[in-house]
């Protein structure tokens, strides 16, 4: 079986890519080759691997090799939240012109693979028209607030309509947040989700730039691998229809994050975090689901993480075992 993974060389990317490699197969099938594309190229330990091929460069110029044909695609590459809203022509050419292309290039190919795009809960959001529920679920009609979004929802649509036309097998699956995120800070608008767990973890002091009171669906890395893959092994009977499905979130608010960061880590990590409000990144969060539900994925036995205690454990022990996670990571917890 050959696979490749759009974004592999990023956090996600490449957690993906080393759960696929440790198992060795995919819905049954022995995976041989496993071809990153990404901007930058694969870590090391990746490219490492003799099934590995590692391609870097802008995706807009890797229209030769999306044509050789592949059995599995995992489309996770995309230009983020922040950096969509401050290039417009960036967000459409890093996400929709880059994703026609993956699909056309798939096309002309004359293979029609499995292929699980990474779309994500940022297609919700308030409309006069359409006011947003409480909790978004798989059928609440998605009306983005962000050019991100938008490109999400479009990108959906995409592979809802190639699938129609029998040129993939396409399912999309609407990430929730993902928390925690390991390294520095990245141009998108949810990156404080990860930065005031991360952050006092490692000792340093951060500032959250929205309430304590604001609530959000946020999944673990590792059950968001899960999630991505049980969709891509999951029949298209299960599955249920090709329209867009909720991978499971736990619906947290930023008070009830720093209270579990407090029970796992103490008082005095918990104080490293203090508020300090940005009219810009509070704006576009104020556009957000505030939780979810995800009663398609659950059909396919997926689940939440237990508790946002168990994310930061998550987290913690990652820190101890996983490659690209920075050695003074933990460096708070002395």
């Amino acid at each position: 079986m050959r696979v490749l993974i759009t974004g592999g060389a990023g956090f996600l990317g490449a957690r993906l890519a080393r759960e696929i490699l440790k198992h060795g197969h995919l819905d049954g099938q022995s995976v041989s080759e496993l071809v990153i594309a990404d901007l930058f190229p694969a870590p090391a330990d990746l490219l490492a691997d003799p099934r590995v091929k590692g391609h870097a460069g802008p995706m807009l110029e890797q229209g030769d090799l999306f044509k050789t044909g592949f059995d599995g695609v995992f489309h996770l590459a995309s230009a983020v939240s922040g950096e969509c809203e401050l290039d417009f022509d960036l967000g459409l050419r890093s996400n929709v012109d880059s994703s026609r292309l993956l699909l056309d290039s798939i096309r002309a190919s004359g293979k029609a693979p499995r292929l699980v795009f990474a779309s994500s809960v940022a297609v919700f959001g308030p409309d006069a028209a359409n006011p947003m529920p409480a909790l978004v679920a798989d059928t609440t009609l998605p009306t983005p607030q962000t050019s991100y979004g938008t490109h999400k929802l479009m990108i959906e649509h995409m592979v809802a309509d190639y699938t129609r036309k029998g040129f993939i097998d396409g399912r999309a699956a609407r990430l929730m947040t993902v928390t925690v995120r390991p390294g520095k800070p990245n141009g998108a608008a949810s990156s404080f989700f990860s930065g005031i767990i991360r952050e006092p973890l490692a000792g340093t002091h951060t500032s959250c730039p929205v309430d304590a009171s604001v609530s959000h669906p946020m999944s673990s890395p590792g059950n968001t691998i899960h999630g991505l893959i049980t969709v891509f092994e999951a029949s298209r009977e299960a599955i249920g229809g090709r329209m867009a499905l909720n991978l499971p979130g736990l619906n947290v608010s930023v008070g009830q994050m720093l209270a579990a960061l407090e029970k796992v880590a103490g008082p005095a990590v918990r104080a490293r975090v203090t508020f300090e409000r940005d009219e810009r990144i509070a704006g576009i969060v104020d556009n957000w689901a505030k939780g979810c539900t995800f009663e398609r994925a659950h059909s396919l036995g997926l689940r939440a993480d237990a508790s946002f205690e168990t994310i930061i454990e998550q987290y913690i022990e990652d820190c101890k075992i996983r490659p690209g996670y920075p050695a003074q990571a933990l460096d708070g917890l002395k």
